[in-house]
């Protein structure tokens, strides 16, 4: 059988690493906040991205940027659901949803959402038994304290022995709590709670973070780690250096990239993909 993972109606396949558009529908995202709030904006840009090459699109009606406030559940509900229906019934594709909230879990699952992609990893009070009722797969996000602090002073004496070691617990505690292996994958945060030194260091190292065999999703695009390396570009000049981000971890492990910006990455993925028979080879 192919790797891969079910999402819900839809079957997602990872024999080859595949690209996860953002599209987010919130007023101050970091990159494209306020853009897409409204459905007609939400659609035309999921229209763009699928059209792109993108095999999946991750929406999002939280900002997790640091220090973004928390918004309520019915904030994030009433942001969320009618692009999320409009885009459902319209598109045949595979709807991820970045939330944290149990009740947007599971009103998301009933109107055609096959993915959860979780930034606190379901350990918000509820999360996890609500996940585990959908059926749906999860992305579990490594993440050194909340959005709203986590750049204030992130510190790790061994980056990525305390990624894969938290990760790994993280597996196990889901798996008790009623969600199966084959439904886990595993992301490791660039970004949250972690400084560009950090950043780097686990995409050079990115193979070494994988937990027992599980898919693995990175998402650099256009992030501050970018910024650095190029002296303090602004976000929207960073889209070659995101590109050049996502062939790296395609070439140490990554099976989804999520991204802005699907076209160009899609092309560097995909140079990237041709290589890997060759890279296992060794």
């Amino acid at each position: 059988m192919k790797p891969g993972l079910q999402c819900g109606s839809r079957w997602l396949d990872l024999s080859h690493p595949v690209i996860m558009g953002v599209l987010n529908v919130t007023p101050d995202s970091f990159s494209d906040g306020g853009r897409f709030v409204r459905p007609d904006d939400a659609l035309r840009q999921a229209e763009q991205m699928l059209a792109e090459g993108a095999s999946l699109l991750d929406l999002g009606a939280e900002s997790t940027r640091p220090g973004a406030a928390v918004v309520s559940a019915q904030q994030e509900l009433d942001r969320l659901l009618p692009v999320l229906e409009a885009i459902a019934a319209r598109f045949d594709t595979i709807l991820s949803v970045d939330t944290s909230c149990p009740e947007v879990m599971t009103e998301s699952a009933a109107r055609g959402a096959g993915l959860i992609n979780d930034v606190r990893s379901l350990q918000r009070d509820g999360a996890l038994a609500a996940a585990a009722a959908t059926g749906l797969p999860v992305c579990l996000m490594h993440m050194q304290g909340q959005p709203s602090t986590m750049q204030q002073s992130p510190q790790y004496r061994d980056i990525i022995a305390e990624v894969r070691d938290w990760l790994e617990r993280r597996v196990d505690e889901c798996v008790q709590g009623g969600i199966a292996r084959s439904r886990l994958l595993i992301d490791p945060g660039f970004g949250f709670g972690k400084t560009a030194g950090h950043n780097l260091e686990l995409l050079a190292r990115l193979r070494e973070v994988r937990v027992g065999g599980l898919p693995l999703l990175a998402g650099m695009s256009r992030k501050s780690m970018l910024g650095a390396v190029l002296n303090g570009a602004p976000v929207d000049q960073r889209l070659f250096a995101g590109v050049a981000a996502a062939a790296l971890a395609v070439e140490r492990g990554a099976s989804i990239i999520r991204t802005h910006d699907v076209k160009a990455t899609r092309e560097a993925v995909a140079v990237a993909a041709a290589l890997l028979p060759w890279e296992n080879k060794k």
